[in-house]
C-alpha cells in the first residue's frame, strides 16, 4: 500500500511525501539532492567564458548568467523574500527568465512561470492564488501591453506584488536592468533540494487552473533521465522554441543547461525559416517542440531541398503527432531520430525514443518507450489492471513526478492508493514497454501543445442569454493536433455564430487561443439517462465534421 503522507516543506508548502520512494530515488541517482544553483556555481568556476545560452543573436556565458543571478538574488534578499515565497514571470523565451530562475534557486524562492498568451482572467487568478510577491513582465510583447494589464489587475490583488518590467520601462513599475545594476552579489544560501521550486499552473477539468508543485529534486530527475537517454556530449546544444512557461520548455531551457551542461539556443517568436537557419548556424543537436514546430521545419526542408546535419534528436509531443509526420521528419533529416514523447506537467517525461533509426516504426506509431517510470494501465471505471495491449487509463509514478497540487483538495482523486498519478489519458502498452496514448479521459483540449479547459470556455459561453446549452470538445486538426469546437443550442430566436462566440471569449478576458475555431448549432445535446452530456458522441460528431471538411478541400 501507499505510504503517502503530507508534510510542510522548508518554505511552508504542504506537499505529498513518500519517504520510502524518496530514499529509493536518492539511492538510484534520480534525485541529485542539489539545486541548479550548485551546478551553475561549479560550471561558472570551471569555465566562466563558455557560452551557455543564446537568446536569438545574443550569446551569454556561464559567468555572465551566474553573476547576474547573484545580483538578482541579492535584490531578493534586500526586499525580504524568504524561502517559499513566490515570484511570477510572464516572459517569452528571454535570457532574463534564466537569471530569475537561477536567482530563485539560490535563495529558495518559488518560481511561477505564466504563459505569455494568458490575459486578465488567467493572470489575475494565478497571481492571487499564488500570493505572488514579485511579478516580471515585458512592457509589451507581440503587440500586447502586459504592463497595462497588470495596472488593470492591481486593484483586484489581495496583496499587491512588486511589479517589474523587462527590456523596457513603464510608470509604476521597477525596471529589471536597474535591479541588476544596483543590487549586491548574494552569498550562497543552503537550500533544501526537497523544497518546492516550481509552481506551474495547468488547465483542469474544473475550469479552474491547478497549481502543480515541483521540487528541485523532481525537476532535476527529468534532466538525469534525459542525460542518459540522449547521450549528451560536450559539443551538444539544444534548440528550444517551446515556451519556457510550459514544463518541457522550462526544463530544457532553464534546467538542462545547468544540470546536464548542455547550452540552449532559444527563440521568442517562432519563424520556421529562421529556426532552420539557427539550428544549422549554431550546430544544434537536439530540438523539442509540439507538432506545428515539426510540421513547419519539415516544410522548410522540403521547400529548400536542404537538411540539418547536426540534428540528432527531435522530441515531439504536447499534441497529437501523426505517424506520417515522424516519417517525413526522418526523411528530411537523415542524421536525426524524430520521435513522439509522452508526459504532463505533473509527470513530465515518461518515455524516450529509440536509440537507432532502425526503430523509426516505433518512433512513429507509439508515444515512446517507458523510461525510469512505472506505469499502470487500468480500467477507467473499476481501476482493475488492464491486460497487456488492452486500452485503459494511464497511471504514472516516477522520480520526476510532482509533489502534488497547491490546493490539497485537488490531490484527492488525482492519485491511486499506491501513489500513482492519474494522467487522465487513455492508452495501452504494446511491444512490451511502449506506450500508445489512444484518447483522453480528462475534459481537456490540447491545441498546439496548450492544455485548454473545455469547462472554462463553457462557463463563459453559458453566461450569454443567447445560448441555452453549450458543450465544448476537441476536433481533430492537421495543424494544431486538436481544434476547439463548440456545440451550441441557441435560445429561441437568437443568433449565435463564430463571430459572436469569439467576442464572448475575448470580452471575458481569456487568451485568444481559447477561442473556438468551430461552432456547430444543434437542437439538443446528446445526454445520458441521468442528464450528463455525452461528450464522447460530440467528439465523434466533431471528428466526422473534420473529415467532411478535409474531403472537400
Amino acid at each position: 500500500m501507499d505510504k503517502q503522507t503530507s508534510r510542510l516543506d522548508a518554505g511552508g508548502w504542504r506537499v505529498r511525501w513518500n519517504e520510502a520512494l524518496a530514499e529509493r530515488w536518492v539511492r538510484s541517482g534520480d534525485w541529485l539532492n542539489r539545486t541548479i544553483a550548485a551546478d551553475a556555481a561549479a560550471l561558472a568556476r570551471a569555465a566562466p567564458d563558455r557560452i551557455q545560452m543564446i537568446d536569438n543573436d545574443l550569446a551569454l556565458t556561464r559567468g555572465q548568467l551566474y553573476e547576474r543571478a547573484r545580483r538578482l538574488a541579492g535584490w531578493f534578499d534586500g526586499i525580504g523574500l524568504e524561502p517559499g515565497a513566490v515570484i511570477s514571470f510572464q516572459l517569452p523565451n528571454w535570457w532574463e527568465a534564466a537569471v530569475i530562475n537561477l536567482a530563485a534557486a539560490m535563495t529558495g524562492v518559488v518560481v511561477n512561470p505564466i504563459v505569455p498568451i494568458y490575459r486578465d482572467a488567467e493572470v489575475g487568478y494565478m497571481l492571487n492564488e499564488a500570493r505572488t510577491r514579485v511579478v516580471f513582465v515585458p512592457r509589451t510583447f507581440r503587440n500586447f501591453d502586459h504592463a497595462a494589464m497588470l495596472a488593470r489587475l492591481a486593484p483586484s490583488f489581495d496583496a499587491a506584488p512588486v511589479l517589474v518590467t523587462v527590456r523596457d520601462r513603464a510608470d509604476g513599475f521597477l525596471c529589471f536592468d536597474d535591479l541588476l545594476g544596483g543590487a549586491p552579489l548574494a552569498e550562497a544560501r543552503k537550500v533544501d533540494p526537497d523544497a518546492v521550486k516550481l509552481l506551474m499552473y495547468t488547465s483542469g477539468t474544473t475550469g479552474r487552473p491547478k497549481g502543480v508543485l515541483h521540487s528541485h529534486n523532481t525537476l532535476n530527475a527529468d534532466s538525469v533521465k534525459m542525460t542518459a537517454a540522449m547521450g549528451f556530449g560536450p559539443d551538444d546544444r539544444t534548440f528550444s522554441p517551446s515556451p519556457l512557461t510550459h514544463i518541457s520548455g522550462y526544463l530544457w531551457a532553464l534546467n538542462v543547461p545547468w544540470t546536464c551542461d548542455v547550452p540552449v539556443v532559444m527563440t521568442d517568436v517562432w519563424n520556421a525559416a529562421e529556426a532552420f537557419d539557427a539550428i544549422r548556424r549554431r550546430g544544434c543537436s537536439f530540438m523539442l517542440g509540439a507538432t506545428p514546430f515539426m510540421q513547419d521545419l519539415v516544410a522548410v526542408a522540403r521547400e529548400r531541398g536542404e537538411t540539418l546535419d547536426s540534428l540528432r534528436y527531435f522530441l515531439c509531443g504536447g499534441a497529437s503527432v501523426p505517424p506520417s509526420l515522424i516519417r517525413e521528419a526522418a526523411a528530411c533529416f537523415p542524421n536525426c531520430i524524430p520521435f513522439r514523447v509522452f508526459g504532463a506537467t505533473e509527470s513530465p517525461t515518461m518515455t524516450r525514443g529509440p536509440s537507432s533509426r532502425n526503430d523509426l516504426t516505433l518512433a512513429a506509431e507509439t508515444d515512446g518507450r517507458l523510461y525510469r517510470c512505472e506505469v499502470r494501465i487500468v480500467d477507467p471505471v473499476t481501476g482493475a489492471p488492464a491486460g497487456h495491449g488492452d486500452e485503459g487509463e494511464i497511471l504514472s509514478r516516477e522520480p520526476s513526478m510532482a509533489l502534488g497540487y497547491a490546493r490539497p483538495e485537488d490531490n484527492q482523486d488525482a492519485y491511486d492508493a499506491d501513489g500513482f498519478f492519474r494522467m487522465g489519458d487513455l492508452g495501452q502498452l504494446v511491444e512490451g514497454d511502449h506506450l500508445v496514448c489512444t484518447g483522453r479521459k480528462k475534459d481537456l483540449i490540447i491545441r498546439a501543445g496548450e492544455n485548454i479547459s473545455a469547462r472554462e470556455i463553457e462557463d463563459v459561453l453559458f453566461r450569454d442569454p443567447a445560448i441555452t446549452e453549450v458543450a465544448v470538445v476537441s476536433m481533430p486538426s492537421a495543424r494544431t493536433g486538436e481544434a476547439i469546437c463548440a456545440f451550441v443550442v441557441p435560445a429561441a430566436g437568437a443568433t449565435v455564430d463564430l463571430a459572436s462566440v469569439a467576442a464572448l471569449v475575448r470580452d471575458a478576458g481569456l487568451a485568444r487561443q481559447k477561442t473556438p475555431e468551430h461552432v456547430i448549432l444543434v437542437e439538443e445535446l446528446p445526454k445520458t439517462a441521468s442528464g450528463k452530456v455525452r461528450k464522447d458522441r460530440l467528439r465523434e460528431m466533431a471528428a466526422a465534421r473534420a473529415r467532411e471538411r478535409e474531403a472537400t478541400q
